[in-house]
């Protein structure tokens, strides 16, 4: 073998051995394997017409935003509470239940306005349902803006019935934070301030399930 064939022996196989490179351009954008931890909040102030300021969700709120945006729509010529848009789900808009505009404690307006049928499980749920959702979608722009919280009472008011009718009509939830019990504290700790008949109305309904 002469040493021209050996050089070209000893070349080949560093050519093979050798580890490949890529060329990367200077300015080129490497894109990331995972988005980013807050890509899916993003995504759901965007979509969602009544989240309209910028102050960071709770994860819960941030949640239920993201399970009734699809349910609740925005009519953005016409303002609520804290500028949010009034918001409609189903037949019913938020503007027509709202309890800032009563003369009535928020407690009181809750009772007197979110009363159920008697028997409770004849009572239409998707109703109770579309109320809950204008007034969860509110409360979640007005928490988007900073803005005062007095709608918690008849939310969670809402809530409190939602689980009374379910469970009266065979579908208890199985969410413990969505149960008869718990609500009913969730009510009584927010409106601690109102009337004691008007709490004890409440503590009441606990027992008033069929």
């Amino acid at each position: 073998m002469n040493s021209l064939s050996l050089t070209a022996i000893i070349f080949a196989g560093l050519a093979v051995a050798a580890p490949t490179i890529p060329f990367v351009a200077p300015n080129a954008v490497i894109p990331l394997t995972h988005a980013p931890t807050n890509a899916p909040t993003l995504a759901t102030r965007q979509s969602a017409c009544f989240v309209i300021g910028k102050t960071t969700l709770p994860a819960e709120v941030a949640d239920v935003v993201t399970s009734i945006q699809s349910a609740v729509t925005c009519d953005t010529s016409k303002k609520t509470i804290s500028g949010v848009p009034d918001v409609t789900s189903g037949d019913v808009t938020f503007s027509s239940i709202d309890f800032s505009q009563s003369s009535q404690t928020p407690l009181e307006f809750a009772l007197s306005k979110f009363a159920t049928a008697s028997p409770l499980a004849n009572t239409d749920l998707q109703t109770f349902q579309d109320e809950l959702n204008t007034y969860l979608a509110t409360e979640a722009g007005i928490r988007s803006v900073g803005g005062s919280l007095g709608i918690k009472v008849p939310k969670f008011f809402l809530e409190y019935q939602v689980s009374r009718i379910q469970t009266a009509q065979g579908n208890p939830p199985t969410d413990a934070g969505q149960q008869v019990d718990h609500l009913r504290d969730k009510v009584l700790k927010n409106a601690a301030g109102e009337d004691q008949s008007l709490l004890d109305q409440v503590t009441a309904l606990a027992t008033q399930l069929s």
